[in-house]
């Protein structure tokens, strides 16, 4: 999803995090119009959430993710005037609320959901945290390193590289058309939310960016969880390097602070990072200090 200030502003910690955003039924026909391919029958929607990949072709159809409820059922609809339900498979990149909490809509037109193993374990640890448990529908199809499916001439890989943005974290590969869903793995441009209650890694993220560069090729497409207006929801393996350096950058901070003896609270009230004049932060909750609050416990905790 394209975060303006607006949207930000619409959604607390909480709503990014795990909740759900209020329906606003003014905007259904734009939703409607977030459809775009990308090839070989592999697009994006953008409704109000991280972004949903999808899958339609002649053998059937795959969806990566499923935001929040109303934005789900308009990309159920939008699925449906393309042939493309019945769902063979709903595919959670991770487990936050804004990728997840349109699961219910799902379930009635996909065959099976599918997550990491972490993922409903993390899922149910936030929703008995801010009282959702009657909202979740989870998935039920799970895997340790890799899940695959072949539906008609595409093969659908999703893949487990560890912790980095949560501990439960899997990457989406359409084989055939060659673009792949990261999830949360890049917020493009965007200062990244580093979920660590649910295990997240900054050393880890820059070696998974690096490895999924190395385990695709230069001509790859990649789909954003989330991204700056003017950068993207889909871009290449440049990106996933601008991030990686990012997150080398926020851990090099980090590491200064605490080796010169400074605070926590003093890290992270930095205005900007040396070299990232291109990220922005459009609410509290995705920052700049928030980050550094992260890479400096992970520091601090001798994990880098």
């Amino acid at each position: 999803m394209i975060w303006t200030r607006r949207r930000f502003l619409k959604a607390s910690a909480a709503g990014l995090a795990a909740g759900i955003l209020l329906p606003n039924p003014r905007i259904r026909a734009q939703r409607l119009q977030g459809f775009q391919e990308i090839r070989r029958g592999v697009g994006t929607f953008e409704g109000e959430g991280g972004t949903i990949g999808w899958l339609v072709n002649d053998g059937g159809a795959v969806v990566v993710d499923s935001q929040f409820p109303d934005s789900a059922a308009d990309c159920v609809t939008g699925l449906e005037e393309r042939g493309g339900l019945p769902i063979d498979a709903l595919i959670n990149s991770h487990h936050h609320g804004d990728h997840t909490a349109g699961n219910g809509v799902f379930r009635d037109v996909s065959g099976m959901i599918v997550a990491h193993r972490r993922v409903p374990e993390l899922q149910r640890e936030a929703a008995r945290a801010d009282g959702s448990e009657e909202d979740q529908t989870y998935p039920d199809t799970t895997f340790d390193d890799s899940w695959s499916l072949e539906v008609g001439d595409e093969v659908v890989r999703a893949s487990y590289y560890g912790p980095a943005h949560t501990s439960g974290d899997a990457t989406i590969h359409f084989q055939e058309a060659d673009v792949v869903h990261m999830g949360d793995l890049v917020f493009n441009r965007l200062y990244p939310f580093i979920d660590r209650a649910a295990g997240a890694s900054v050393q880890g993220w820059i070696e998974l960016l690096e490895a999924v560069v190395d385990d695709h090729s230069s001509e790859t497409v990649y789909i954003f969880g989330h991204g700056q207006p003017g950068f993207g929801l889909t871009g290449g393996p440049d990106d996933l390097r601008h991030q990686r350096d990012f997150f080398t950058a926020l851990l090099e901070e980090a590491e200064a602070g605490v080796s010169a003896g400074r605070s926590r609270e003093e890290v992270a009230a930095a205005d900007e990072l040396p070299g990232f004049p291109d990220h922005v932060g459009p609410s509290d909750f995705l920052s700049l200090g928030r980050a550094l609050e992260a890479a400096y416990d992970e520091v601090s905790e001798g994990n880098r």
